[in-house]
């Protein structure tokens, strides 16, 4: 009896579950149904990234080590990079002059003034603004970059700038829309594209939009830290797609990511990122 018991408990807690319902076929009042097993889909072109192929974990240091220095500045990539960060992170737009620069929010201040920055030449940004031709002559390219690809016609102009500091097959570029991610893949068989997106926002399921990521040649997804299990980790890992875990700021965040099986973290602290990951692969 105790084991029936069981047993029904833990069926109707997979039933209530939408990974449950999607990766375990389990259908209400705990009955499992038929279903066909489908092959793990396959990237048609492009780069596709096998399980575990990146170990150790990338710690990406977000808008570089901005709990310690000005975000989104080369002091603060620079310093990220000192305190043992294997990947930076930032934003990237572009200018009214077609040039790569990296921020957060893509506005500059001038007094009570507010102009978006791809209104503005170049010339004309704030000092602090740095170009992303400026990030590899000052941080060389012995790192990953993740760039959240905030107007989308950055994506390409990125692309041709990472080419040409040599920096290609390093690059992650990230986005919430697949149709754009997939607009960019015949663009580059080296580098990465990931989508960035919530959980919660995933409404055809999880283990659709792992089989769509591997169709399209997406190579990761980037979910909140909150959003992470080991069982979702797994589903990723079967269409050998990378799993990405961003505001891991604590260290018990940092230590539970990684227990999981993460593939990469990000975090404002790149020295306790780094004392984590170290910890976590000794």
């Amino acid at each position: 009896m105790l084991r029936t018991d069981c047993f029904s408990v833990l069926a109707e807690l997979v039933s209530c579950s939408p990974v449950g319902r999607e990766t375990y076929g389990w259908a209400s009042g705990g009955r499992k149904t038929p279903r066909k097993a489908r092959p793990s889909a396959r990237a048609p072109s492009g780069n596709t990234v096998a399980m575990n192929a990146r170990r150790p974990v990338i710690g990406f240091a977000h808008r570089g080590a901005r709990a310690q220095a000005p975000e989104n500045t080369l002091e603060a990539f620079t310093l990220a990079r000192q305190l043992g960060a294997t990947g930076l992170e930032s934003d990237v737009w572009l200018t009214s002059d077609g040039i790569a620069v990296l921020d957060h929010d893509g506005i500059v201040k001038s007094g009570l003034r507010r102009r978006p920055i791809r209104d503005v030449a170049r010339r004309a940004l704030p000092s602090h603004i740095p170009a992303l031709a400026e990030l590899f002559e000052t941080c060389g390219t012995d790192f990953e970059l993740s760039l959240d690809v905030k107007d989308d016609d950055a994506g390409p102009i990125a692309l041709a700038v990472a080419r040409d500091a040599g920096a290609e097959a390093r690059l992650w570029l990230c986005h919430h829309d697949l149709d754009v991610l997939a607009g960019w893949r015949p663009l580059s068989d080296t580098a990465h594209l990931v989508d960035s997106t919530r959980l919660r926002r995933i409404k055809e399921g999880p283990e659709r939009r792992a089989a769509r990521h591997a169709e399209l040649g997406v190579d990761a997804v980037n979910m909140h830290a909150s959003d992470w299990t080991a069982g979702l980790v797994t589903l990723w890992h079967r269409f050998d797609r990378l799993s990405f875990g961003w505001d891991a700021q604590q260290p018990r965040v940092l230590a539970t990511l990684l227990a999981l099986g993460i593939d990469a973290v990000y975090s404002d602290w790149a020295d306790r990122m780094m004392e984590a990951i170290g910890q976590h692969q000794a």
